[in-house]
């Protein structure tokens, strides 16, 4: 942003980087002259969204591979997994926490990464390949320490994707844009525990002894595959960054450069180095307040890694009670879509506070109607962390080093709720998991009150802006933060 927007940063004392065009930079009396006029601008603009969505499409696909390579070991649980690998409780909840190690190492680094090469089309496809790999190699494993190995080493590769994918979004689309493509984006976590749960049911009730092999190794075996088909499909897809993808044409290549350069409302060039954005991003005390709020919201969330065991206190088999899971997440797919609040918060506070009364009412009956009803409430839950991670991106918008190192961090760092929300679930507390429900309880209602907090700063910041704008003469707004 400007200086006068983040005082400490001043983008006179930047390098100029080498310019696509000297017309972005702005001067012209006519600023969309360039592209014959107005009214061509935004014929080529609406040309050039649909091409970017088209392209940016596959990401869901994959994310939805991403999750269901993660949350494949909760599935195999009902059908022998633990029992095979001789497992106890603790074991089985290292196994799922274990992956979120890795996670966390990875994430800042891999951004950085992708940000540096300037190739997300390349890199991301490549980790996606070797984690695929990795999710097969699972379903080999004959003991605890090689299923630990397995699921360390699948987040470590795992990290990349996510943040890179919120980063390469973030890289094309305008902030007002933003909301709508994580919203998608997001869904292919959501749907992931749709479509996993029938896929995982539909293989563990016709593979089993298929090649003496048990059901839940093809699982493994099978997911795994199909991540590494679709990542060699993504190395042809997905568009790299607006100065060097391929498939556009001169005109579209400049507007897509323009346009970012007009919604960051600064030309003044990007400063060069990585560590520069990481230095900027960690003395940034909203980044930290951020990635605590996330924290608690994402241990919240925990219940999702247990969700089949969660839908199998209601009584029916494991085939029933893997099929039982995909409507909550379907639903809620479709109502994280239809946000259409300008509010960040107030969508995201309303979400959290469905999921809280669908926490209480699991943890206070066990009429199987009502538990499969909370079982709605509590996946809803999830169309707040949508809002989360598209309130990140516009949140800590410039310059776009310091934006991959806040993503990366924050999404990072909110792991840690993965790795404690995996204990918490301990069979001893069921079947009701009251213990359970009221950690989420207590974790959701610390994550809406520091995101008011947070709000209110940002409010703060845009009405200095307004002051700023009244006391130069000055018409035209500027950068603001979403609230």
């Amino acid at each position: 942003m400007p200086s006068s927007i983040e005082k400490e940063e001043d983008p006179k004392t930047f390098e100029d980087k080498e310019s696509v065009d000297a017309s972005l930079s702005a001067g012209a009396e006519d600023p969309d002259a360039e592209f014959g006029g107005k009214e061509a601008r935004k014929k080529l603009e609406r040309r050039l969204l649909l091409k970017l969505d088209a392209r940016m499409f596959i990401l869901v696909i994959i994310y939805i591979l991403n999750y269901i390579d993660r949350n494949n070991a909760s599935a195999a649980r009902l059908r022998g997994l633990q029992t095979d690998l001789h497992l106890n409780d603790t074991q089985f909840a290292s196994l799922l926490s274990i992956l979120y190690v890795g996670y966390i190492i990875m994430q800042v680094p891999s951004n950085m990464f992708v940000n540096k090469t300037g190739r997300p089309a390349l890199v991301l496809p490549i980790f996606m390949m070797i984690w695929g790999m990795i999710s097969i190699l699972t379903g080999i494993s004959k003991d605890f320490v090689g299923a630990l190995l397995t699921r360390f080493f699948l987040g470590f590769v795992e990290a990349a994707f996510f943040p890179g994918s919120l980063f390469l979004i973030s890289k094309w689309y305008k902030r007002n844009e933003v909301g709508l493509r994580v919203a998608i984006l997001y869904c292919g976590n959501i749907t992931s525990n749709a479509f996993g749960s029938l896929i995982a049911a539909g293989i563990l009730d016709n593979m089993e002894g298929t090649l003496g092999k048990a059901a839940w190794r093809w699982l493994f075996y099978i997911e795994g595959s199909l991540t590494i088909f679709f990542a060699i499909c993504a190395l042809f897809i997905l568009p790299d960054f607006p100065h060097n993808t391929r498939g556009l044409s001169d005109a579209e290549r400049r507007l897509a450069i323009k346009r970012m350069q007009e919604d960051a409302a600064t030309s003044a060039p990007e400063p060069k180095g990585e560590t520069y954005g990481l230095k900027l991003a960690f003395s940034d005390w909203k980044m930290w307040w951020f990635a605590f709020a996330m924290l608690a919201q994402t241990m919240a969330l925990s219940f999702n890694m247990f969700f089949p065991t969660l839908s199998a206190t209601m009584g029916y088999n494991s085939t029933i009670s893997l099929l039982l899971c995909a409507p909550p997440f379907v639903f809620t797919a479709i109502f994280a879509l239809s946000d259409k609040f300008e509010s960040r918060f107030n969508f995201m506070a309303a979400s959290e506070i469905v999921g809280i009364i669908g926490f209480i009412i699991a943890m206070s009956t066990m009429n199987l109607g009502a538990r499969y009803f909370s079982l709605f409430l509590m996946a809803q839950a999830y169309a707040g962390l949508i809002l989360f991670y598209s309130w990140m991106s516009n949140s800590f918008y410039w310059p776009s080093s310091r934006r991959a190192v806040s993503i990366a961090f924050i999404n990072a760092f909110s792991q840690l709720g993965n790795i404690a929300g995996s204990y918490i679930w301990p069979s001893t507390w069921g079947p009701t998991y009251r213990y359970s429900y009221g950690i989420c309880i207590a974790c959701s209602g610390l994550s809406i009150v520091m995101c008011y907090f947070f709000k209110l700063h940002l409010k703060s910041l845009n009405e200095r802006f307004d002051r700023e704008e009244a006391e130069k003469g000055q018409t035209t707004r500027g950068f603001r933060y979403l609230l």
